[in-house]
């Protein structure tokens, strides 16, 4: 629906959310991603990730477009002259498969792609640093992109100038890890472990522990040793600002995280950005709260807003050693099947479960539901005081309707 037809000030994008495998890319679209970009077995910059052979990618653009959903194939490497083997069949398998975009950095991919493959939208990545509206409209007069994804760089005013400007699309980053430096030019990785960063081998240098010298002078400990690391970004609150900028696709980052990250953090901007549609940007600060909190369940690591408000800082850094305290453990478990007469449901078990524990339920399109758990039992019925084992299936009455795939996790207010 167009504004004209909605006489509303606000336009609703796309949510556009990460996947590093194919049972990831079901759960994004299953809690509300409008797309699922995704890396294959090559030319990517998340090589360690699972990634999707063709077979993959041919069945989930099939689920996709069962499901009203659009499928964006990264092809981002930085090539040198040996990466362009095998890269033109590729490139024809995409949209052979039903691949909507890809994703790439590489003016000769570009131009590659729309002579081979033209039924494939091109996006121009964000490692390509678009900070202005003079680089965005010359990605489209000279490379003919589709979508111009902005660089995580800039400032609110710079995305908002240069949506105004662009002849094409504009795609913002909202959720998920910040590079340190320019977005994808560190060769940190390249110089400490031989991984190409730009070839998708990142070893995420900047995010290890050092020991810090002055001089001969050691200033770190062994208890307190040093790290340079960017807080992720989250930016619930600006939302409503790309909203009213018409930027068409937001974005969260994380190929390599969980399928908890995946379902926590997808349904938490799923939700926030319908209601602002719905309400027109009047939303209450209570609501606000609530929709910010249920995005930052999935997080391990502390945030901040990025370079939205203003030049990101010192603040937008994390200066100390990283800890495993931090590391998330509300996902419980995940339903495998219910039996809506006894209300009787089997789960496979991820972290530990208690007995009495408060659990809530997260469930593509509906409301959040809690309950508390009455009792459990393992696979030959016997009651347990807590499931502890990863992957068993137990039992346990749930007093409300799930369904095959349905998370559960720790209730938190």
């Amino acid at each position: 629906m167009n504004r004209k037809q909605s006489d509303k000030k606000l336009s609703k994008p796309e949510l556009l959310a990460p996947a590093g495998d194919l049972a990831r890319a079901k759960v994004a679209i299953n809690y509300g991603a409008d797309a699922v970009y995704l890396g294959g077995m090559s030319f990517s910059l998340r090589s360690h990730a699972s990634n999707f052979t063709m077979d993959d990618i041919r069945e989930v653009c099939a689920y996709a477009k069962e499901h009203g959903a659009n499928i964006h194939v990264t092809v981002n490497i930085i090539p040198h002259n040996e990466d362009f083997e095998g890269l033109e069949e590729y490139l024809k398998e995409l949209e052979a498969a039903g691949v909507t975009a890809i994703i790439t950095a590489s003016v000769s991919i570009m131009a590659l792609a729309k002579r081979v493959a033209p039924k494939l939208e091109v996006h121009c990545s964000t490692q390509m640093s678009i900070t202005n509206s003079m680089a965005a409209k010359m990605m489209v007069e000279e490379n003919h992109v589709d979508r111009v994804v902005l660089a995580r760089e800039c400032s609110m005013d710079e995305v908002c100038a240069i949506t105004k400007e662009c002849p094409v699309e504009t795609e913002a980053f909202i959720h998920g890890g910040m590079c340190v430096n320019i977005s994808g030019r560190c060769t940190l990785s390249n110089r400490m472990t031989l991984r190409d960063a730009n070839r998708g081998g990142c070893a995420q240098s900047c995010r290890w522990q050092y020991h810090l010298y002055d001089g001969e002078t050691e200033l770190s400990t062994e208890e307190n040793l040093f790290t340079l690391g960017s807080k992720d970004m989250m930016a619930g609150r600006q939302i409503k600002e790309l909203m009213e900028a018409n930027v068409s696709s937001l974005k969260i980052e994380g190929r390599m995280k969980s399928e908890y990250y995946v379902a926590s953090v997808v349904s938490g901007y799923r939700h926030l950005i319908d209601e602002l549609y719905e309400c027109d940007g009047e939303m209450s600060d209570e609501r606000m709260a609530y929709h910010l909190n249920e995005i930052n369940k999935g997080e391990n690591r502390e945030v901040c807003p990025g370079f939205y408000p203003e030049r990101a800082g010192k603040d937008s850094i994390i200066f100390h050693e990283y800890s495993n305290n931090s590391v998330n453990h509300d996902f419980l478990g995940t339903v495998v099947d219910y039996d809506a007469t006894t209300k009787i449901a089997h789960v496979q078990v991820r972290n530990v479960i208690m007995k009495d524990e408060k659990i809530e339920a997260l469930m593509p399109g509906k409301d959040n539901a809690t309950f508390a758990i009455s009792w459990i039992k393992d696979k030959n019925g016997f009651e347990m005081e807590k499931a502890n084992k990863p992957m068993e299936i137990v039992s346990m009455e749930i007093p409300f309707e799930v369904n095959e795939k349905d998370i559960l996790r720790k209730w938190r207010e």
